[in-house]
């Protein structure tokens, strides 16, 4: 697995979309972008499926994903292995928080599904010397 720097999460964190990048059995490359996604820890990501159709069917079938995240020149791309997740603690969590972020916008959303990310890799998206290259994993 790969590990976020403190830096990296900031980022993360700041930065409102996010864009996920998927692929089912068929290869055929999907990019959607996602505001419901938090850090769970240093080398996991979760994302809430609450509009998502082809991405939650695609992890079903292929769980490689990538997940970029920018701010101005600087960036990110974590690649990992996604898990769909129905039942059980982490989904009622995924489920409440989402409700709760719907309320503040005021909207009545829920979640189908929690979507577990495990990081393997980890790329600069910057541009210069490290554009491209493999910063951990």
């Amino acid at each position: 697995m790969a590990k976020m720097t403190n830096e990296m999460q900031e980022m993360f964190n700041r930065v409102g979309c996010k864009q996920l990048a998927t692929a089912g059995k068929n290869g055929i490359p999907n990019v959607v972008p996602i505001n419901f996604m938090k850090i769970l820890d240093e080398e996991t990501i979760l994302a809430s499926a609450v509009f998502m159709a082809k991405t939650f069917n695609n992890i079903k079938e292929n769980p490689v994903c990538a997940l970029s995240v920018w701010e101005g020149f600087a960036g990110y791309q974590f690649k990992g292995s996604a898990t769909v997740v129905t039942e059980g603690p982490i989904f009622q969590e995924t489920q409440a928080w989402t409700e709760e972020e719907g309320r503040k916008l005021g909207l009545p959303l829920k979640s189908k599904g929690a979507i577990v990310i495990k990081i393997t890799e980890i790329f600069s998206v910057s541009p210069g010397a490290n554009a491209g290259k493999k910063i951990a994993g």
